[in-house]
């Protein structure tokens, strides 16, 4: 079953390890035996969480001799952030008009509830 891109981001960043796998790719490209090291699992567990985030477009993988490095891919998570941007500006807005309107209560307007 075909999924469109952003669930497919999504859907990867949903768990936690793979989250964690990411922040260290922040920090720069890594093994498979690098990026296992903190958690409590095989090099086959973490090399299925890779395949999950690569296949998602989040991350990359190239082969330097017999070592398979993986880096993340920043521009895969700018469809996430655009999307997200969207409810960002949504709740900013909704956040403003409940501080005006808090703003108008201290202040005793009359259009404000009545107790």
């Amino acid at each position: 079953m075909q999924t469109d891109p952003l669930s497919a981001k999504f859907s990867a960043l949903a768990d936690p390890t793979r989250r964690a796998i990411l922040a260290r790719l922040s920090e720069g490209e890594a093994t498979v035996g690098e990026l296992a090291e903190p958690f409590d699992m095989s090099f086959a567990a973490v090399s299925k969480h890779l395949k999950v985030l690569e296949s998602a477009g989040l991350i990359s993988r190239s082969r330097e001799a017999q070592w398979r490095p993986a880096r993340l891919e920043p521009m895969a998570l700018k469809g996430v952030a655009d999307w997200l941007e969207h409810y960002r500006r949504y709740w900013d807005a909704s956040f403003d008009r409940l501080d005006a309107y808090l703003k108008k209560i201290q202040k005793g307007d009359p259009s404000g509830p009545r107790n």
